[in-house]
């Protein structure tokens, strides 16, 4: 079996940032095991499998296709970098023809744009509801000790805890912040989260970029102990912060060594516009 393999880094513009997806073209069905296997072989945050709907389609004209995520140790409902980084393949490598891209995943039908400066990902909004601080605080000491924390927030769509740490604190400290993921598992085992999101509120400009806000994210539950850039953490983010903020733009920075840059726009159906960048790094065939 030979397929069709590449490794794209998602919400930046330049190689060696932002988060790796390996995409998967699959021209035929898959068996179902060999995901997985190919998912732990690629050994990244998430590989992604794009696949026809209908026999006659094909990846340079068709517009519509399959969508599957998986991680080194399960499949996941949603990813936003591994489906930016699918589209940077079928648009900038396959040559699509198309301006917009339909994805059918286990979230529902997904769309990404093409836009000058990038590719806008067309995803579901999450709330996220006020969580007691009793029920989480093992987690949270665990995870990050004594930091102090401004707000607590929980998206039962996506199992997702929002731990917004204290306005005191800038970039710079959740940039070099310590968190401990190791005892996450042990912690919190009853299936309520499966990512962990810390944010801050951003910075005036001044010498550097200005962002509205910043995070970093954490799933050691489903195998990524740090992903470095989330569209789906994004997904949440942007419900909270639009509402703290009294904005509908937004631009967004998340912390991790890698580093990404995400452009957000609330729209007025009840989604989120994410922008980003992608560059497509590794292009070869996977044999099994």
């Amino acid at each position: 079996m030979k397929l069709p393999i590449f490794i794209a880094d998602a919400f930046t513009a330049r190689a060696f940032r932002g988060n790796p997806a390996a995409v998967c073209l699959l021209e035929n069905k898959l068996d179902e095991d060999l995901h997985q296997q190919i998912a732990r072989e690629m050994n990244l945050s998430e590989t992604a499998f794009i696949r026809k709907l209908h026999p006659t389609d094909n990846f340079t004209e068709s517009s519509c296709f399959g969508l599957r995520w998986f991680t080194p140790v399960s499949e996941v409902p949603l990813c936003g970098h591994a489906t930016l980084a699918s589209a940077a393949v079928l648009f900038h490598k396959i040559k699509n023809v198309n301006s917009t891209l339909t994805f059918a995943t286990l979230s529902g039908e997904l769309k990404a744009r093409r836009a000058e400066d990038g590719i806008v990902l067309d995803f579901p909004l999450y709330p996220a509801h006020p969580q007691d601080f009793h029920e989480v605080e093992d987690l949270i000491k665990t995870a990050i000790g004594d930091t102090l924390v401004q707000d607590i927030r929980y998206s039962p769509d996506t199992r997702k805890l929002l731990v917004r740490l204290s306005d005191t604190y800038d970039r710079s400290f959740l940039e070099n912040l310590k968190v401990n993921t190791g005892n996450l598992l042990q912690v919190e085992n009853t299936g309520k989260v499966k990512g962990l999101i810390l944010t801050l509120k951003g910075e005036p400009g001044g010498q550097t970029q200005a962002f509205d806000f910043y995070s970093r994210y954490f799933a050691p539950w489903v195998g990524v102990a740090e992903d470095p850039v989330t569209g789906s953490a994004h997904t949440v983010l942007s419900s909270y912060w639009s509402q703290e903020l009294g904005k509908r733009q937004m631009r967004a920075f998340q912390c991790s060594c890698r580093g990404g840059e995400l452009e957000i726009s609330l729209r007025p159906d009840g989604r989120v516009d994410i922008r980003g960048g992608a560059a497509v790094v590794v292009e070869g065939t996977l044999t099994a």
